[in-house]
């Protein structure tokens, strides 16, 4: 039996990157796949294809999830195609750097809107619906479960980047407010914190070997990880391995949060 036989699993920003590589290895564990993306439809087909041609079962969506029209949309939609949701990873996330100091009120509001707004505005869908259809014992001892995709920028600041620091740390206490909140309810809610994941959104800081070494200093465990490194992970934390889990972070990292600076005694 495949650790999510039959669960509906709705993953945001699951075009590219690290969200594509949740869709993935949540659709290997039998669940349905919903792949959501913005803007561009290309990625998300090509996650879906690949997908089926492994055996498994996946549907695209597009939505904004910064925008709560298109998010109760995309929910309409995912319940006309399977009727429920069992599984929410909030993953879609941006970044717009800038210094503090010239950093403008758009690039401040365009990541919080998509990486705490967006994060607020799905998971709230979601917990209609667990709450609606409680549990189901078939498929889980849980109503639900939302993972909340984080940074180890929950905890790590980030000068240069104030805006994506800011809506990180706000996802860390968004999600231990939720978990609270739900856990009555049989609804699950936790986090992955990735560390240096090897992506588009950061290519420049491992695409070259000189970078890539620059990079493994801030890591004890001298390896930039890899999008399926989350993948497995969030799988884990859906299924019910992890029933007992809730209202924490889990830091896929390679040890980034150890604060390697200190390795010798600072």
């Amino acid at each position: 039996m495949k650790r999510l036989q039959d669960r509906v699993a709705l993953v945001t920003g699951s075009s590219s990157g690290i969200g594509a590589a949740v869709a993935k290895s949540m659709a290997a564990e039998g669940a349905k796949v919903i792949v959501n993306y913005a803007r561009s439809s290309k990625g998300a087909e090509a996650v879906v294809e690949e997908i089926k041609t492994a055996g498994g079962e996946a549907i695209s969506i597009q939505a904004d999830v910064s925008q709560e029209d298109q998010v109760k949309s995309m929910f309409l939609q995912t319940f006309e195609a399977y009727e429920t949701i069992d599984i929410l990873v909030n993953n879609a996330g941006l970044q717009k750097d800038a210094a503090f100091v010239n950093m403008t009120l758009d690039q401040w509001n365009t990541v919080i809107g998509v990486n705490l707004t967006g994060q607020f505005l799905c998971a709230r869908e979601a917990a209609k619906e667990f709450m609606r259809r409680g549990v189901i014992p078939e498929k889980s001892c849980s109503a639900g479960s939302i993972i909340c995709m984080s940074s180890v920028h929950e905890v790590i600041p980030w000068a240069g980047h104030c805006n994506y620091a800011a809506s990180k740390g706000g996802v860390m206490l968004l999600m231990k407010s939720m978990a609270q909140e739900l856990a009555p309810h049989k609804i699950r809610v936790n986090s992955i914190a990735p560390g240096a994941i090897k992506t588009p959104i950061n290519r420049d800081a491992w695409d070259t070997p000189e970078a890539e070494a620059e990079l493994l200093k801030l890591i004890p465990y001298n390896r930039v990880g890899i999008p399926e490194d989350i993948g497995k992970a969030a799988v884990w934390l859906a299924s019910d391995e992890a029933e007992y889990v809730q209202g924490t972070t889990i830091f896929v990292d390679g040890g980034m949060t150890l604060y390697p600076g200190f390795a010798t005694g600072g």
